[in-house]
C-alpha cells in the first residue's frame, strides 16, 4: 500500500497539471459514472492529502475522496490522451494532460462535512505543517500497545506505512516491541521531526530513502539495494542480511498484520 509521501506527491501532481483548469471527467469502468458526470467540465480548485487519503476539490460539486488501498494505481500522461482502457475508474483530462485512476479501494464524491469527518478520524500527518505531534504523543504515552503497532495505526498517526515504521524505529534505536508509554518524550519528538524530513524527501524524489550519507552504497563500497520499492533502507525487507551498522542479522516477525523488520543489537529491549 502506498505510504503518505506518495499521496502528497499525487496531490502536488494534480495541482501542477490540473489546478485552476476545467477538466473532462469520465469513468470508462463505469463504477464512478455518476460522479464523473458531475465533475465533467468543472474546475479543479484544490488537491490535498491527509495520510493515505487524497482529496480533489471541485468547488460546489464537492470533493473526490480517493484511497488507493493495496492495488490502486495512478498514471499521468501528456495530452492528447489515448483511448482509456475499461479498467480506468476515473480519468481527468485537459488538452495538455490526463490522469487515470485504476483499482482504488475508494473513489467517491463527498461533501465538505463528509471530508471533515475523514480528517477527524485520522491522526496527525507529519507532512501537514499545521498538524500537532503532541496529539500523537498523547495517544502513545498512555498506551500499552507496542510503538511499532501504534505507528501503523492511522488513527494515531496518518501516512506512516511499513517502510517508514521500520526505518524510523531503527534510526532512533527504538525496540519495536517497546510499549508506547515507555517511550521517552524527547525520542518521540525526534522521531516526528525525522519522519517529517524523510517523508518530505520522499515527496520530492518519489521514493523512500532512509539511509544517512555515510551509509550509502558509495560510501560503504557495497552494491545498491535491488527491490521493487526502491530506495536505500537500513532494515526494511533485509531480513537475514547483516545490519549496515553492526553486522547483526536483521530479524523479521509479523506485527499489526504486516512484517516488521529490526536489528536486535541496534534496537535492544529496554532494561527492566
Amino acid at each position: 500500500m502506498p505510504e503518505g509521501h506518495t499521496i502528497h506527491r499525487l496531490a502536488a501532481d494534480h495541482e501542477e497539471r490540473f489546478g485552476g483548469r476545467a477538466v473532462r471527467a469520465s469513468s470508462p469502468q463505469g463504477k464512478f459514472s455518476d460522479g464523473a458526470a458531475l465533475l465533467d467540465g468543472q474546475t479543479l480548485e484544490a488537491a490535498e492529502a491527509h495520510g493515505k487519503h487524497l482529496f480533489l476539490g471541485f468547488g460546489p460539486v464537492g470533493w473526490v475522496h480517493i484511497h488507493l488501498g493495496l492495488i490502486g494505481k495512478y498514471g499521468f500522461g501528456d495530452g492528447p490522451a489515448p483511448p482509456p482502457t475499461d479498467t480506468v475508474r476515473l480519468r481527468l483530462a485537459t488538452p495538455g494532460h490526463y490522469a487515470d485512476l485504476r483499482g482504488p479501494a475508494a473513489c467517491r464524491l463527498i461533501t465538505d462535512p463528509e471530508k471533515r469527518a475523514v480528517h477527524d478520524r485520522l491522526g496527525p500527518d507529519p507532512l501537514r505543517p499545521a498538524d500537532d505531534p503532541g496529539r500523537v504523543w498523547a495517544r502513545i504515552s498512555r498506551s500499552r500497545v507496542s510503538v511499532a503497532a501504534l505507528l501503523m495505526d492511522q488513527k494515531v498517526i496518518a501516512g506512516v506505512g511499513n517502510v517508514y515504521r521500520a526505518e524510523v524505529l531503527f534510526r532512533h534505536g527504538v525496540d519495536p516491541l517497546l510499549p508506547g508509554r515507555a517511550l521517552a518524550a524527547p525520542v518521540w519528538e525526534a522521531m516526528w521531526a525525522d519522519l517529517a524530513a524523510l517523508m518530505r524527501e520522499g515527496v520530492r524524489t518519489n521514493r523512500i530513502d532512509t539511509v544517512r550519507p555515510e551509509h550509502m552504497p558509495e560510501a560503504m563500497g557495497r552494491p545498491p539495494r535491488r527491490d521493487d520499492h526502491g530506495g536505500e533502507v537500513y532494515v526494511y525487507r533485509r531480513a537475514g542480511q547483516p545490519c549496515l551498522l553492526c553486522g547483526t542479522e536483521v530479524r523479521t516477525r509479523p506485527l499489526a498484520a504486516r512484517n516488521l523488520f529490526w536489528c536486535p543489537t541496534c534496537q535492544p529491549p529496554a532494561a527492566g
